[in-house]
This record gives structure tokens, sequence and C-alpha cells, in this order.
């Protein structure tokens, strides 16, 4: 099963990062109010950026600690396709 690190921006231009193993639904369970207390507060979202598949959750949960703790510019870059 391949996971991927996503992230969502939000109606008040907040950055949602997390991981799943299917954006999609996942940004769909998020617009539903289901899922963290931020993500039902600060809805709807708009998925902005999807990372290549990880092979295991491990890996894509360190890349996921790593994107969180990066700049809002970082991100930006990252979702532009200007950042790796």
């Amino acid at each position: 099963m391949n996971w991927f690190v996503y992230i969502a921006k939000s109606r008040v231009n907040f950055y949602y990062t997390g991981i799943t193993t299917n954006p999609v639904l996942r940004l769909a369970k998020h617009n539903l109010g289901r899922g963290s207390k931020m993500a039902r507060e600060q809805g709807p979202f708009v998925l902005v950026y999807t990372s290549k598949p990880f092979t295991n959750k491990s890996e894509a949960r360190t890349r996921e600690v790593q994107i969180k703790g990066w700049s809002r510019a970082k991100k930006e870059k990252l979702i532009q396709g200007l950042w790796t």
C-alpha cells in the first residue's frame, strides 16, 4: 500500500499537512468535518500538494514531520514545484 504526504489549503489560507493512502478521500473527509479539531474549524480545504508515493507509513510520516517544520515560504515553494 502506498502512502502520500499531502498539503491542503484552508479557506483562511492555512496549510494543513498530513499523510494518507488516499489524498482525495482524506480531503473529502476533512471537508465533511471529520478529522482533527483544527481541520473541522478551518475547512473547507483545497488539495494543493501530493507527494510521490512512499512504500510505507513510516517514510511518509518522516517526510510529513519534516514539511511541518518548514516555513510557509518553503512550503509554498514545494507546492509550486520549486523545492523538493
